[in-house]
C-alpha cells in the first residue's frame, strides 16, 4: 500500500447564521477548509482535513517529496505531513485493511464519546441562543470564550433560562483575567453557578504562582493546554486538574500516557468539520483520559461535509465502526464550497466597550489583540451591565470619525 498520490481542495464554508454574527469579525478565516485525498496504489482513496489557519499542524511544501511512493503504514504516524495528511493516511489504510481507524490506534475501551457545543465570546442573549441551539442538537455542555469585557453573571443567567437541569458550561478565558488577584474574586462569584462545570487557562498559563493560588481558593476544575507549562512543572507544582490535548496522533499518544499515568483528565481539541470530529471518535475511543467533552467546534459550519451528520445524544456522539474514519463525504457539498483561495478576511470594524456608568471606551485592534489590550488597560473584570459590540464600517463619515479618534487614542495610551 504506497502513497500514489495526494490532492488537496480549499473550501470556503460559511459558518450558522448566528455564529457568523460573531465570528466573521474574530475568526473568518476559520471558514476555509483544506480537503485532504491520499490515493494509494490499487485505488484506495482517504480522506481528512485540515483547519489550515488554525490546526495544530499545517501540511509542509515539501509533503510530496516525502510521501508519495512511500508505504502509507510508514507515514501515516508522522505529524509533520499536517493534520489533513495524516487523518487521510489513517483513513486510507483503514480502509484497505477493512478495520476502523481506532483499530491502528489502540484498543477500544468506549463506543461513545462525550463532545461539547463551542463557541465565542458574546453578549448573554448570545450566548442563550448558542445554547439553545446546543441542547436542540443533543448537546449537555458548551465550551465559551469567557471574556472580562462582558457581564459574565448576565450571560450564566440567560443560559439558564435556555437550557434544562445537567447542563454545564466550560468558560475559556484564554489568560485574560490576566493575574490571581483579579482572578479569585471574579471565579469564586462565578462558582456559585452550578451550570459551570470547569474554567480553562483563567490567567497566562506560565504564571505557575498564580495559577497555583487560584486552583487552591476556587472550587472548579482547572483546565490547562497540555505543555505550558512543562508537564512535570504542572504536575509536580498541582496547577491543573486536567489538560486540553491538542496534537498529531504520535505527539496525542505521548502526552495521553502522560495523563493516564497522573490520573489527570483531557478533552480532546481537534478542530474541524464533520471529517475531524471523526477523528477525534476514534482518538476518545482508545485515550483513557479523554473524559472531559471532545471540542472539534463542527456546529460553527453549515455543513459537516458528510452524506450523515454525527448524531449526539445526551452530550455523546458514536464511535464509527465501518472501515477508515466510516464516514462518507458529500461530493455535492464540497463542490458547491470549493474556491481558489486560502484566507478571509473580517469587514473593518472597531470594538466598543461600554460600561453602565456611561463610559465607553473603542479600540481598533483585532480581538485576538483584544485579549492583550483590553488587561493592559487595566479594565474591570466582568462589571455588572457592561458589555462589548461591534461597530461594522458602513462607509459612513460618522464610522471615519469614531475611527480616527480611536486610532488616536490608541496611539497615545500606547495599546
Amino acid at each position: 500500500m504506497k502513497i500514489e498520490n495526494i490532492a488537496f481542495t480549499h473550501l470556503d464554508i460559511p459558518f450558522t447564521a448566528h455564529a457568523n454574527k460573531h465570528l466573521k469579525y474574530w475568526l473568518p478565516h476559520w471558514r476555509i477548509v483544506e480537503l485532504c485525498t491520499v490515493t494509494l496504489t490499487g485505488g484506495v482513496k482517504g480522506y481528512g482535513e485540515t483547519i489550515p489557519n488554525y490546526t495544530w499542524s499545517k501540511v509542509p511544501e515539501d509533503v510530496y517529496d516525502r510521501t508519495l511512493g512511500r508505504r502509507a503504514a510508514e507515514m501515516m504516524w508522522e505529524d509533520s505531513l499536517g493534520a489533513g495528511v495524516q487523518m487521510a493516511l489513517f483513513d486510507a489504510v483503514g480502509k484497505a485493511l477493512g478495520v476502523p481507524v481506532h483499530a491502528l490506534l489502540g484498543t477500544k475501551i468506549r463506543d461513545w464519546c462525550p463532545i461539547s457545543w463551542w463557541n465565542m465570546d458574546m453578549p448573554p442573549e448570545g450566548w442563550e441562543e448558542e445554547c439553545r441551539q446546543a441542547v436542540a442538537a443533543g448537546y449537555t455542555s458548551a465550551k465559551l470564550k469567557a471574556r472580562p469585557w462582558f457581564d459574565l453573571s448576565a450571560a450564566v443567567k440567560a443560559v439558564q433560562d435556555a437550557v434544562p437541569s445537567g447542563f454545564h458550561l466550560d468558560l475559556d478565558y484564554n489568560g485574560t483575567l490576566a493575574n490571581a488577584a483579579n482572578a479569585i474574586p471574579h471565579l469564586t462569584k462565578m462558582e456559585t453557578f452550578e451550570e459551570i462545570a470547569m474554567i480553562e487557562t483563567p490567567i497566562p498559563q506560565n504564571d505557575v504562582a498564580g495559577n497555583r493560588q487560584i486552583r487552591a481558593r476556587t472550587s472548579k476544575p482547572i483546565a490547562m493546554h497540555y505543555g505550558n507549562p512543562p508537564a512535570m512543572t504542572t504536575m509536580k507544582e498541582d496547577v491543573a486538574d486536567g489538560f486540553v490535548l491538542c496534537a498529531g496522533a504520535t505527539r496525542l499518544s505521548r502526552h495521553a500516557a502522560v495523563c493516564d499515568e497522573a490520573n489527570k483528565p483531557f478533552w480532546l481539541q481537534l478542530v474541524g468539520t464533520g471529517i475531524t470530529t471523526a477523528w477525534a471518535a476514534h482518538q476518545g475511543a482508545v485515550l483513557p483520559q479523554a473524559k472531559w467533552p471532545a471540542i472539534t467546534c463542527m456546529n460553527i459550519w453549515e455543513s459537516q461535509l458528510l452524506k450523515a451528520d454525527h448524531e449526539i445524544r445526551g452530550g455523546f456522539y458514536p464511535v464509527p465502526t465501518r472501515a477508515g474514519l466510516g464516514v462518507t463525504i458529500d461530493r455535492d457539498a464540497v463542490k458547491r464550497y470549493t474556491v481558489d483561495y486560502a484566507w478571509a478576511d473580517p469587514p473593518r470594524h472597531l470594538y466598543e466597550y461600554l460600561r453602565q456608568s456611561g463610559e465607553r471606551t473603542r479600540y481598533t485592534c483585532s480581538k485576538q489583540d483584544l485579549h492583550h489590550v483590553y488587561p493592559k488597560d487595566a479594565q474591570p473584570i466582568s462589571e455588572p451591565g457592561s458589555t462589548l459590540r461591534v461597530v461594522e464600517d458602513d462607509e459612513s463619515e460618522s464610522f471615519a470619525s469614531l475611527w480616527k479618534q480611536a486610532s488616536k487614542d490608541t496611539a497615545r495610551t500606547g495599546t
